[in-house]
Formats: structure tokens, sequence, C-alpha cells
């Protein structure tokens, strides 16, 4: 069953797929942010969309949405990525993401995935970015 944000997430997907600028903004809040564990977030509607448009024909990527569950203003899904990285081997890459949504868009965005071509400037694996503090999950003293 698709719930109506599952729907709105499957639309982002489908305009990240065809790099559909208007498409993907349609799905943002005005504010949206999208945390990665591999590099500093992306703020704003217009910055995402560019974002991915500029992203998409770099690595010929398809998204599909495998599985996902929605509670509230909250969703998470699981996704699989057919792409191809800079060695030209077409791959899949999986992940999961955690949704913010707020009248009927996307506001937020946190990405966990392991990318083998990525630069990974941190041993922790967490969002670069994200104030884990603010949002009561526990932290270590600096």
């Amino acid at each position: 069953m698709t719930t109506p944000a599952l729907g709105l997430i499957r639309r982002y997907y489908a305009a990240c797929n065809s790099a559909d600028r208007e498409g993907l903004m349609a799905c943002f809040c005005d504010d949206v942010v999208h945390y990665f564990t591999h590099h500093a977030p992306v703020r704003g509607a217009r910055a995402l969309a560019d974002h991915w448009v500029r992203m998409q024909p770099r690595i010929d990527g398809y998204w599909t949405v495998d599985h996902g569950i929605t509670q509230g203003d909250e969703a998470v899904i699981e996704w699989t990525l057919r792409w191809t990285p800079p060695d030209g081997a077409p791959e899949l890459m999986r992940g999961s993401e955690w949704y913010r949504l707020h009248t009927g868009r996307i506001a937020e965005i946190r990405a966990y995935y392991l990318n083998r071509h990525a630069p990974y400037r941190h041993r922790d694996f967490e969002l670069e970015g994200f104030d884990y503090a603010a949002r009561g999950y526990p932290t270590l003293p600096k």
C-alpha cells in the first residue's frame, strides 16, 4: 500500500531519475535540508534540486524505493541505486533514508549509505552538520 508520504518520496525519486528540476522543487519545502554521511548538508529547495540535476548526468543513476514505513510526519525507506561510478562499470548501491515531512512536502532527508567511491573525512559515519544533541540523541563530550 502506498501512503501519501511514500507517494511523495516516489515522485521525488522519479524527479531525481529524470533530473527534473521543477519536479524536484515541487517535492520540497523551501528550507529543506538533506544530510549526508560523506559531505556537508545541502540546504534549500533550489540548492537541493540543482544538486540532483548536476549529479544525475555524472552518475547515470536510477533510484527505486524498495520498502517504506510512515508514521505521522515521518517516513523511512530502503532504496537501491543503479548507477555508473567513475570506473565505468554499472553497480548497485543500497541505503536507507529518514524523512521529515511538512505540509505534504519533504522538509528533511537523512541519508545513510556507504559509497565506496566517496571520500569519507570522518571515521564515525554520522551525518555531517546534523545537531544530534539538539535532537536528543546521545553524544560524547568533546
